[in-house]
């Protein structure tokens, strides 16, 4: 005989909020994190040579996701440049780093 499964909505959206969940999500965010900070440039001529490399931040929460209906894990960098560093400035001598791009996809394997 097959095995029958109902799925009960309730309780998928319980198991996506449960701190168990939370933690898991923010555990990955740290390895996330991690990676980046190995990833981030320094501009050691700069006015602030090692700002980037130190305001990455990892958070999670359990109201997260497009509905706020499940535990999600936030890595940011917090200088006011960060953008610019990650896609460019839009002067030939600013590239794009992808530093936040590439540690997401480093970051999930194997941890």
């Amino acid at each position: 005989m097959a095995a029958r499964f109902k799925m009960s909505r309730k309780g998928v959206g319980q198991m996506l909020r449960m701190p168990s969940m939370q933690a898991e999500m923010l555990r990955r965010a740290e390895v996330i994190k991690g990676v980046a900070i190995g990833l981030s440039p320094v501009d050691a001529g700069g006015p602030h040579p090692g700002h980037y490399k130190g305001s990455w931040e990892a958070s999670s929460t359990a109201r997260g996701g497009r509905n706020r209906d499940r535990a999600v894990g936030y890595v940011r960098n917090g200088a006011y440049y960060a953008r610019w560093v990650e896609y460019s400035n839009g002067h030939p001598s600013g590239s794009a780093h992808h530093v936040l791009l590439r540690a997401a996809l480093m970051g999930g394997r194997n941890q």
